[in-house]
C-alpha cells in the first residue's frame, strides 16, 4: 500500500476525481509519521485538490500544516481560490507566502493577475507586474498572456468623456468609432486582400499559406482625419484622448513585444483588446502580423474578428470567414455560430442567419436566443416567437436575456394576450427584478395602449437606470400623451439620469405626437449642445414629421435639405403625405422629384404625388401618373389589417 501510494504521489495527474483525491489523503493520514515527509505529501494532494477546484478541502489541509507551509502549497491555495472567486482571499494568501520568504513562480502569477482583472485593481497588477519583473518571469508565456489580458480589461479607453464639453457635431460620423480612433480616424479598407479564398488543397500544405490566408489586411491602409472636422475640441482635449489611447498600446504592448515567443492566446488577447474598444483596424493589422508569424487562426480568433465585418456590414468578408471555420472543422464551435449568427443579422442576409443555426449540431442556450434576439431585431417577429417556443420544445430553459429579446415581438405585433402569459412566465421564475427584463415588459405594454400597467412595473423596479427611464417616456409618446413625455424626461434629469440617444428620440416622438414644434426644436438642439450627441436619421425623422403635420411644410424642406446626414427615403416620404394632408402641390412634386432620385421605383411616391393631385381637383395630372406607374411596371401591393379578438 505504501509503495502504491508513494507512485501516485510522483504522478498525481492519475487521479480522475474528487473521491479518488479524497482517499489518498486518507492514506497519506494514516501514515503520518514524519512531519516534513507529511508536509510534502500534503503539498501534493492540495495541488490535486486544487486541480478539482475543492477550495474547503484545500482551506482544511492548508491549515494543517505544522511548519511554514512549502511553496507549493502557496501556489495551489492561491490558484484554488482564484479559480473558485475568492480574489480577496487570493490576495490575502499571496502577501502571506511574501511575507513567509517565499518566491512565486509561474504558476502564480496568472491566477494572481487574472485576481486583479476581476477585482478592478489596476494598481495591485502593475504591482504584481513589478514583482514578475524582479523575479525574471517577464519573458514566460503564461505570465505574459495573463498581463497583456488584464490590461486589456482594466485600461480601456475612456475618451469617451473627454468630449462631454465639445461644441455641436458639424457632420456625419459614428461617435464612438470617432472617439476610439483618436482624431485619425482610419477608414475601413476598401482593397482588402482575400483571408479565406483559395483551393482547399494549398490551404493545409504549408505554414506560408497559414501565412497567406491571414492576409486580409492590405499594407496601404487608407486613414482619414475626420474627427476634428466633426467635432469642435481643443488641442488639449485631443492630447488627452491621444495620452489615454498611448496608455493602454503602451502597457498592452510593451508585455507583448517583450515576450520571446508568442502563440495564439498571445495574438488573441491583443486583438480581442483591440474589438473591445473599437479599434477595428488595428485588430485587422494584428491579424495579418500574427499570419506572419506562421500561426493559424483557432475558433476564439474568429469569434473575435467576425463582429468587425459585422459592424461594417461586410458579408463577402463574413462569408470568407465562415468559409475558413467550414474548410478547419471550426463551424462546429457554438461560439462561432453564433458569431455568425449575428454577423449574417446585422449584413441583413437572415436566411443565411436561418441556415447556420439549422445547421448547427449542437444548440445551446446561447445559439437559441442569439437566434431569437436577431429575428426580433431584424423584424421578423412571427419567426423570433417560433423560435422562442422550439427553444423551450428542445428543453433549453429561457433566461432573463431570452425573455428580453423576445418581448419587444409581442409589443410590435400588439399581441397583448401572449404577452401577458409571458409576463407570468417571467413572475414564476423570479425575472421581473431583472431591470432589462422589467424594461421589455414595460415597453411592450406601452406599445400595447396599457400605459397603467407599464407605470406600475416602472415604480416598481427598484433601480430605474437610462433604458427603463427612457421607455417609460416612449410609453407616454406613443400613446399622444407629449406634455407627460416631456415631464417625464425633465423628470429624468431631474434624478441624475443622464439621457442618451434613444431618450431623446423618445421625447422628440412626444413633441410630434402632441403637436409641440417649439419644445421639439428645442430638445433637438440640447441634444448636441448639452450631450454631445450626434442626431441620426430618426431623430431628424421625428422633427421633418413634426414640422409636416404642423403645416410648416417650407421649414420641414429647408430642415431635411440641410440634414448632415443623407436624407432617406422614408423621411422625403413623410413630408410628402404631410403636403397631401395640406394641399401642397408644389412643394408635393419637389419633394417626389427627390424621393424617385433615392428610389424610381418608389411605389409610395407615385401613390401619394396621385392622391394629392387628386385631392386638389387635377385629374389629369393624377390619370398621367398613373399610365406611368403602368409603363414602368410600378404597382401598388395589396395592403392587410388585422385585429387581435380578446
Amino acid at each position: 500500500m505504501k509503495t502504491a501510494v508513494g507512485t501516485i504521489l510522483g504522478n498525481p495527474s492519475v487521479i480522475k476525481s474528487s473521491s479518488q483525491a479524497k482517499q489518498l489523503h486518507a492514506q497519506v493520514v494514516k501514515r503520518q509519521g514524519n512531519a516534513i515527509l507529511f508536509a510534502k505529501s500534503a503539498a501534493i494532494i492540495l495541488s490535486v485538490y486544487a486541480n478539482f477546484n475543492l477550495l474547503r478541502d484545500c482551506l482544511s489541509l492548508f491549515n494543517t500544516f505544522r511548519y511554514p507551509p512549502p511553496s507549493k502549497a502557496w501556489k495551489s491555495i492561491i490558484r484554488c481560490c482564484a479559480s473558485n472567486g475568492n480574489f480577496q482571499e487570493s490576495i490575502a494568501f499571496f502577501k502571506k507566502m511574501r511575507a513567509a520568504g517565499k518566491f512565486p513562480d509561474s504558476n502564480v502569477f496568472p491566477s494572481l493577475l487574472k485576481t486583479c482583472a476581476h477585482l478592478g485593481d489596476l494598481r495591485f497588477g502593475e504591482a504584481v507586474h513589478g514583482c514578475v519583473i524582479r523575479v525574471g518571469l517577464d519573458s514566460d508565456l503564461f505570465t505574459g498572456n495573463a498581463l497583456m489580458s488584464m490590461y486589456v480589461k482594466l485600461e480601456p479607453l475612456n475618451a469617451r468623456n473627454v468630449f462631454d464639453g465639445c461644441s455641436e457635431p458639424k457632420g456625419s460620423f459614428e461617435f464612438y468609432n470617432s472617439l476610439n480612433r483618436t482624431v485619425s480616424s482610419a477608414r475601413y479598407m476598401q482593397d482588402c486582400k482575400g483571408m479565406f479564398g483559395g483551393a482547399d488543397e494549398k490551404l493545409d500544405s504549408s505554414n506560408e499559406n497559414a501565412s497567406n490566408e491571414l492576409m486580409i489586411v492590405d499594407q496601404n491602409v487608407i486613414f482619414n482625419d475626420n474627427v476634428r472636422s466633426n467635432v469642435d475640441c481643443g488641442d488639449e482635449e485631443i492630447v488627452v484622448v491621444d495620452s489615454v489611447l498611448e496608455r493602454r498600446k503602451n502597457s498592452v504592448g510593451k508585455v507583448f513585444e517583450t515576450m520571446p515567443v508568442r502563440d495564439v492566446v498571445s495574438w488573441n488577447t491583443v486583438m480581442g483588446g483591440h474589438v473591445q474598444n473599437g479599434m477595428y483596424e488595428e485588430a485587422l493589422l494584428t491579424l495579418k502580423d500574427m499570419g506572419r508569424g506562421n500561426l493559424k487562426p483557432d475558433s476564439y480568433t474568429l469569434s473575435t474578428i467576425l463582429p468587425i465585418f459585422a459592424k461594417y456590414v461586410d458579408v463577402m468578408k463574413g462569408k470568407e470567414i465562415h468559409g475558413y471555420a467550414v474548410r478547419h472543422g471550426y463551424d462546429k464551435d457554438v461560439f462561432i455560430g453564433s458569431s455568425l449568427i449575428d454577423m449574417y443579422a446585422n449584413c441583413m442576409q437572415l436566411e443565411d442567419s436561418y441556415k447556420v443555426f439549422s445547421l448547427s449540431p449542437q444548440k445551446d442556450r446561447v445559439s437559441w436566443n442569439s437566434m431569437i434576439a436577431v429575428c426580433v431585431q431584424n423584424g421578423s417577429f412571427d419567426d423570433g416567437l417560433r423560435y422562442f417556443r422550439e427553444m423551450l420544445k428542445a428543453g433549453i430553459e429561457p433566461v432573463a436575456f431570452s425573455f428580453s429579446s423576445i418581448m419587444p415581438a409581442c409589443g410590435h405585433l400588439a399581441t397583448l394576450c401572449l404577452g401577458r402569459e409571458l409576463h407570468g412566465c417571467i413572475i414564476r421564475r423570479g425575472f421581473d427584478d431583472n431591470i432589462f427584463v422589467a424594461s421589455s415588459v414595460m415597453d411592450m405594454y406601452a406599445k400595447c395602449g396599457k400605459i397603467a400597467a407599464a407605470r406600475w412595473i416602472f415604480d416598481k423596479m427598484e433601480f430605474q437606470d437610462t433604458v427603463s427611464w427612457t421607455a417609460m417616456v416612449m410609453a407616454y409618446a406613443l400613446n399622444g400623451h407629449g406634455r407627460d413625455a416631456i415631464s417625464f424626461f425633465e423628470k429624468m434629469e431631474t434624478e441624475g439620469v443622464k439621457p442618451n440617444s434613444g431618450s431623446f428620440l423618445a421625447v422628440l416622438t412626444g413633441c410630434s405626437h402632441g403637436g409641440l414644434v417649439d419644445e421639439a426644436q428645442m430638445y433637438f438642439k440640447r441634444m448636441t449642445r448639452d450631450y454631445a450627441i450626434a442626431p441620426g436619421l430618426e431623430h431628424y425623422a421625428a422633427v421633418s414629421d413634426l414640422l409636416g403635420r404642423a403645416g410648416r411644410l417650407d421649414e420641414a424642406y429647408e430642415f431635411i435639405y440641410k440634414m448632415h446626414i443623407k436624407p432617406t427615403e422614408a423621411i422625403w416620404l413623410s413630408l410628402l403625405s404631410a403636403c397631401r394632408v395640406h394641399k401642397n402641390v408644389e412643394l408635393a412634386e419637389r419633394v417626389a422629384k427627390e424621393v424617385l432620385t433615392i428610389d424610381p421605383k418608389s411605389v409610395n411616391a407615385y401613390v401619394l404625388l396621385s392622391n394629392v393631385y387628386v385631392d386638389v381637383g387635377r385629374w389629369k395630372e393624377a390619370a398621367k401618373l398613373r399610365r406611368a406607374m403602368r409603363k414602368k411596371g410600378v404597382k401598388k401591393e395589396e395592403a392587410c389589417s388585422w385585429v387581435e379578438v380578446m
